[in-house]
């Protein structure tokens, strides 16, 4: 209950969202507890810096695939009545679509699915009948350190991209809405012609974005196997949870400064 205070207080008093600076704050906390048991493994020193690089090269790929982002180019053209007289006023801007729209939620429901067999398994292997047998076999099967664990990750974080990207854009209604605000796409009809239009740029980019959650999914597995450094208690939520939150309170904090600009010129 303190942190959850503590979090609005942040979130009303300070800059970004509270309770995510303090997720942030204790994902980064363990590091150092990382970073302990990387240097005490004298015997692997060069798997260990190894493993620091595809950690930075990893961080920068997904703010890269945050920020990426598809521009639609938008025509407006409205008629503005004027002492009885109608006037054409048009303009052009972009509709933004971002290649990684869905961001940690396919990993958080694809790891929670893959680890509850396993968990159901665990407690059935105690049983002497031949449900034990079987609750055995996949309780070994599914450790998070076998090929078939991160396998099936991979494909459950694809799936989820694609399923919760198009749940979220069929929402929107953005065809519907540029066509009621007077917008269209260039060389594309209003209406219907447009959402199809949009359907299949999103499925194109939304099949880059879906591939590399999956990547960054079973990095630390790729990374164990690689480097030779047990990663596999840095989770690749952490990892977008950081950038999300770093880049949030980014953006909110170069609001406020523009701000504070503005009003030292209006002064």
């Amino acid at each position: 209950m303190f942190l959850v205070w503590l979090g609005e207080m942040i979130t009303e008093r300070g800059i970004g969202n509270g309770i995510s600076l303090i997720i942030f704050a204790g994902i980064v906390a363990g590091f150092p507890s990382l970073l302990t048991q990387g240097f005490l493994d004298r015997d692997n020193v060069l798997g260990v810096g190894f493993f620091a690089i595809i950690g930075v090269v990893i961080i920068a790929l997904i703010v890269l695939f945050n920020e990426a982002h598809r521009r639609i180019p938008v025509q407006y053209g409205r008629s503005i009545f004027r002492g009885g007289r109608m006037y054409r006023q048009s303009g052009a801007t972009y509709l933004p679509l971002r290649i990684n729209s869905a961001g940690m939620i396919p990993l958080i429901f694809a790891f929670s699915i893959v680890i509850l067999p396993g968990t159901i398994a665990t407690y059935l292997s105690t049983n002497t009948t031949w449900v034990g047998d079987v609750a055995n076999f996949f309780a070994v099967l599914l450790v998070p350190t076998s090929p078939l664990y991160w396998g099936m990750v991979f494909v459950l974080v694809v799936l989820f991209t694609f399923f919760y990207t198009l749940v979220i854009f069929n929402q929107q209604n953005l065809a519907e809405n540029l066509q009621r605000n007077g917008g269209f796409v260039l060389g594309i009809r209003p209406g219907r012609p447009t959402q199809d239009y949009l359907n299949r740029v999103i499925v194109r980019i939304t099949m880059g974005g879906a591939l590399f959650l999956g990547f960054v999914a079973i990095v630390p597995y790729l990374a164990s196997l690689i480097t030779g450094v047990q990663a596999i208690s840095l989770s690749s939520t952490s990892l977008l949870i950081m950038v999300g939150v770093g880049l949030d309170t980014m953006r909110q904090l170069e609001a406020q400064l523009t701000m504070r600009n503005y009003e030292g010129f209006l002064r």
